[in-house]
């Protein structure tokens, strides 16, 4: 690539990045989104953290893989389990941490 195109597409991607970031101030409070858009956005931030985590949990150097040998998977598992048994926050990350440490250490 050439200096104009990396440039141009640093541009672009700034005014893109911009545009769709403000596009909910452009129209001010006369803009309402619907009920049902807005129900939808209330799962936005869990579905992009499954986005993200679920692909490195499940990646391993063989490939995608849910088998026992997955430590990581499994310890994600439970605590998940836990955060929707008690909804603490502490308790999710020392939950999961444990069975993946357990799971390394035994299996």
């Amino acid at each position: 690539m050439s200096a104009v195109q990396i440039w141009l597409a640093i541009f672009g991607l700034t005014l893109v990045t911009a545009v769709t970031r403000a596009f909910f101030l452009f129209g001010g409070e006369r803009a309402v989104l619907p009920e049902r858009v807005q129900r939808a956005l209330r799962y936005a931030p869990a579905a992009a953290l499954v986005a993200v985590v679920l692909p490195d949990v499940l990646d391993t150097p063989h490939g995608l893989s849910v088998a026992l040998s997955n430590h990581a998977f499994y310890g994600t598992l439970a605590g998940l389990a836990w955060f929707l048994w008690r909804r603490g926050m502490v308790g999710t990350i020392v939950v999961g941490m444990l069975a993946y440490t357990l799971l390394r250490l035994w299996a």
